[in-house]
């Protein structure tokens, strides 16, 4: 077998974060972990020491109270972490003053700006003063439909000092979409652009958002940011809306004020995908997010003081959450808006070699653009400075593994991730102790009790299954809004197996301790009762130079369930038997002769949710002749239509 794609230097393994944590535990709890295997299985053995530890050594600001820090421990849900803490999520990402770099912002190749933190802490102060005037206390919820842009992060910082509850999306979701959201949680405020740019074009949302404040009798008040400079003529078309400027203008930037709330006081309502419905609200706390993205940026992505933070996100996908934290480390975060491709494919390395970016974060689906594009960024592109790339959004493919090292960076860790919205963190990620094995998740997140189980709830040590996380974790949701007994949430995670977290996706573990997710447990195909995951798919057909893009599902057919493909072709390819038969043949070597589909059709686009993800379940029910419930949770709900009344499908 060939090894790994890379391997840590021992001295980048001294100079660790992780390396450090570890001297740090046996000066200070008397453990001897030796390794990152060692280190992890403390981390479960010892929850309660482990945390605590997290707490100390990324130096939480906040009281952290009496014992016990830990209650309830073998129950999921309804276990507590550190039920007598004190602490403030903002203040604890205020962690600076002066005039070094913050925030750098840059609008596709628009605007660039930068935020210092001084001028960071002074707009949080602005915002937290605006807020109290309208009367925003503890609870209230604040809303935004913003950019990825400095204004976002100061906005949501300042709605945190107060102990508000922050939720947003980007500014393209449609009316229905913000309000199946919005209306749910009935915010007090809302934060809005006046526009936004994307892939070079100019794209004005007032018309939009009057209707949006018009259906959201909760608003006091509504604040527009400029982007576009037509913040005040959008001001003026909106009900109870101010441009930025005369809306904070008033109030004198000074030292923020922080409210030290419970661990577990509301910080973020996050949200579902809602393609089969609407959208579920999920709650996060301030404590369980603040102590899980510490570590996993800390001691999984080795993240220090100074750091440049980069990914590419939308303010309506749980990695905006993860990156704005990235502040409590004292990292410089780098800010994208608009698109990746715009006004070349060249735009993100070009970010990364302008600001000398540390961390580059991204998505599987556009390292595999980049691979179409015939793009090389290591010929010309200097990014010396980049030492962690991470992808995450669906699997990264094991072919894409190669091309990151053959055509973007050599000396680089390479980190698949995924976890999602529903714990606005990972299950699994990297760690910098351990080498790259090709096309695998490097392991478990810490203090997370990660394995994956059979039909019936048994472990599996090899061969594919569920993945499940055995014992709480910090970052496990509060609940879900407007679900008073909590059903909602023990049926979303817990119905499946008891007192386990059922996270719905489709895994094996590795010989190396390391994970293959496989897709979404509830996509998978069944053809003659076989499970088969859609990534396993994607991969073989997606390296084909003719395919852009591929969706796969399973067509209830003649008592059973078959394999159908469907693919967008790059250039002037078309789908003839030629292709059909290369296909096959790709899928049938690749894979195994039960993932060849039994039929493979082209179409024009494909649907695709708010964060870029495609929704092989919307895609299934439109073949079946199924109503699609929600039809405003993607991005392009216009593609569904290529999908349904199939004359091929019908024999």
């Amino acid at each position: 077998m060939a090894g790994p794609l890379w391997k840590p230097s021992p001295d980048r393994i001294e100079r660790s974060n992780i390396a450090r944590f570890m001297d740090y535990l046996r000066k200070h709890n008397d453990r001897s972990v030796a390794d990152f295997d060692s280190l992890h299985a403390f981390s479960l053995r010892s929850s309660e020491d482990f945390w605590i530890a997290v707490w100390r050594f990324c130096g939480v600001k906040g009281e952290i109270g009496e014992p016990p820090y830990f209650a309830d421990a073998d129950k999921m849900p309804g276990a507590s972490f550190f039920p007598k803490a004190r602490l403030n999520f903002a203040e604890n990402l205020i962690a600076k003053d002066g005039d070094e770099t913050a925030i750098i912002f840059r609008g596709e190749d628009k605007v660039r700006r930068t935020l210092s933190w001084r001028e960071l802490g002074a707009e949080v102060s602005q915002f937290q003063q605006f807020f109290s005037a309208r009367g925003v206390t503890s609870g209230d919820r604040v809303a935004a439909m913003m950019p990825n842009m400095p204004e976002a992060v100061t906005a949501m910082l300042g709605a945190a000092s107060l102990g508000a509850i922050w939720s947003s999306c980007s500014p393209d979701f449609g009316v229905k979409s913000v309000l199946d959201r919005f209306g749910q949680i009935e915010p007090k405020i809302l934060v809005a652009c006046d526009g936004y740019y994307y892939n070079g074009k100019t794209v004005r949302i007032a018309d939009k958002l009057s209707e949006i404040v018009q259906a959201l009798p909760s608003l006091q008040a509504v604040i527009i940011v400029p982007y576009l400079g037509e913040a005040s003529d959008v001001a003026a078309a909106v009900e109870k809306a101010a441009p930025l400027g005369e809306a904070l203008g008033e109030y004198a930037p000074k030292p923020p004020q922080f409210e030290r709330l419970p661990f577990s006081h509301p910080l973020y309502i996050l949200y579902s995908s809602g393609t089969t419905g609407v959208p579920k609200c999920i709650v996060h706390s301030a404590g369980g997010t603040l102590l899980q993205h510490l570590k996993e940026h800390q001691l999984h992505c080795d993240l220090k003081s100074g750091d440049k933070l980069f990914y590419f996100t939308t303010c309506g996908w749980m990695m905006w959450n993860w990156l704005v934290s990235g502040l409590a480390s004292e990292a410089t975060l780098l800010l994208y808006d608009g698109s990746p491709f715009a006004p070349s494919g060249d735009a993100l390395f070009d970010y990364a070699q302008d600001e000398r970016m540390t961390i580059f974060g991204t998505s599987a689906k556009f390292i595999d653009a980049v691979k179409k594009a015939g793009l090389r960024p290591r010929e010309t592109h200097d990014l010396s400075s980049v030492r962690l790339i991470t992808s995450t959004g669906s699997p990264l493919a094991p072919e894409s593994f190669d091309f990151v090292y053959e055509h973007i960076k050599s000396d680089v860790q390479l980190v698949s991730i995924s976890g999602g919205t529903d714990i606005v963190s990972c299950f699994v990620l990297g760690n910098p102790l351990q080498p790259v094995w090709k096309g695998e998740i490097q392991g478990p997140g810490l203090g997370m009790a990660v394995d994956i189980f059979d039909e019936s709830g048994e472990p599996l040590k090899s061969g594919k299954g569920e993945l499940v996380c055995k014992t709480p974790f910090p970052s496990m949701p509060i609940g879900f809004w407007n679900d008073p007994d909590g059903q909602k949430y023990h049926d979303a995670y817990f119905n499946r197996f008891d007192n386990i977290w059922h996270h719905g996706d489709f895994a094996e573990w590795t010989e190396h301790g390391g994970i293959i997710i496989h897709g979404r447990s509830d996509a998978t195909l069944n053809p003659g009762g076989v499970r088969i995951g859609t990534a396993e798919i994607y991969r073989q057909v997606e390296q084909l130079d003719e395919v852009q893009e591929a969706i796969v599902i399973g067509q209830n057919w003649d008592n059973d369930v078959r394999v159908v493909l469907f693919v967008t072709l790059q250039g002037s390819h078309v789908l003839d038997d030629d292709l059909r038969d290369k296909i096959k043949q790709r899928i049938r070597e690749g894979a195994s002769p039960r993932h060849v589909p039994a039929k493979i059709l082209d179409v024009p686009d494909i649907p695709r949710t708010k964060s870029g993800k495609i929704t092989e379940l919307a895609v299934r029910d439109a073949v079946h002749g199924r109503e699609i419930n929600n039809r405003e949770a993607l991005a392009n709900p216009g593609a569904l239509d290529y999908f349904r009344n199939r004359s091929e499908l019908a024999s």
